[in-house]
């Protein structure tokens, strides 16, 4: 199987779609002539034309608009934002149009449209570029909610969430664009609402999503220096939850960290919190544990910004208090 980065993955899954559906389309801030501005539309205006891959204005409210329009008429968009932060400029248009239209409706009107780009922290970018926003969309009924951690998964995802005939926020990040994965060559989705087990194991759960997860991998690997064997589940999808595959490994390990870049108020953990302790309280052998960013704006100082992230360190922590090490 080869091997391509996140961006290539991102970029084949929408010009494979775009390929077989004249009506899908790519709109944004410098997805055309600049190939994208983490170069994940690369390659795209050649092939499409102008029409069909749309450099727009730094105007987030005006092109979230026109898009949710555009897919009320037939259409398919894909919104790229340079990072979901810019979003909220246009969240009206997300929250109150795209996400309610086929309600509102009465059926009548759906609106296929994915709104993708970076979410989260991605360095020294300062509090207001800093920020996921994954539990604002998913506490949005309308809306379903995609964050992938691999090449792999990225591409199959991505392909479909533009098929759906509802919104879809595609949630990626800017430090996951270089990542390089196994992607094969044929043509493959992923379901949506399909959480991924992706290492066994027995002594503890750790349910986690998107780039924040590589530290759940990193911890599982000096614990099983110790023997402690941990399974790590990656969500994939945040909305909708896959809530069997997190209470079949919960019923399995008795124990469960939740590891995720937010804040820690009315964050998706939580949310996972109330469900296992509803669903599965009796199979559970210690307090669940969570790990978020400190409940602060982020930092900008590198030395504060590294201790506001939750880290592998936290993960060891959190994994040797559920089993009262």
């Amino acid at each position: 199987m080869r091997t391509i980065q996140f961006r290539e993955a991102i970029c084949e899954a929408m010009s494979e779609e775009m390929r077989h559906d004249e009506s899908i389309y790519l709109m944004g801030e410098e997805v055309a002539e600049y190939n994208g501005a983490y170069k994940a539309s690369k390659g795209m205006l050649a092939e499409f034309g102008e029409k069909r891959v749309i450099d727009t204005p730094i105007a987030e409210l005006g092109f979230t608009g026109i898009a949710v329009g555009s897919a009320m008429n037939g259409n398919r968009p894909i919104v790229e934002y340079m990072t979901f932060n810019f979003c909220l400029v246009g969240i009206d248009q997300i929250i109150n149009n795209a996400a309610k239209m086929r309600q509102m409706t009465g059926g009548q009107f759906n609106v296929p449209i994915v709104f993708r780009g970076p979410t989260a922290s991605a360095g020294q970018l300062g509090a207001t570029h800093s920020q996921a926003l994954e539990n604002w969309f998913a506490n949005t009924p309308g809306l379903k909610v995609v964050v992938p951690s691999t090449p792999y998964d990225a591409k199959g995802l991505l392909k479909s969430a533009i098929r759906d005939n509802d919104p879809v926020i595609f949630m990626e990040s800017e430090q996951m664009y270089g990542d390089k994965g196994e992607v094969p060559d044929g043509e493959y989705t992923i379901p949506l609402g399909v959480a991924d087990v992706k290492r066994e194991g027995k002594d503890v759960t750790i349910v986690s999503f998107g780039k924040i997860i590589k530290e759940a991998f990193i911890a599982a690997d000096e614990l099983a220096k110790e023997g402690i064997s941990c399974e790590i589940i990656d969500l994939r999808t945040v909305r909708p939850m896959d809530k069997d595959a997190i209470l079949k490994s919960v019923k399995k390990t008795n124990r469960l960290v939740i590891l995720e870049e937010a804040w820690p108020f009315a964050s998706i953990s939580s949310e996972i919190t109330y469900i296992v302790q509803e669903q599965a309280f009796d199979f559970l052998d210690a307090p669940i544990q969570r790990i978020t960013t400190a409940d602060t704006p982020a930092p900008y100082s590198p030395v504060l910004l590294k201790d506001w992230l939750p880290n592998a360190g936290d993960v060891v922590k959190a994994v040797k208090k559920v089993l009262y090490k």
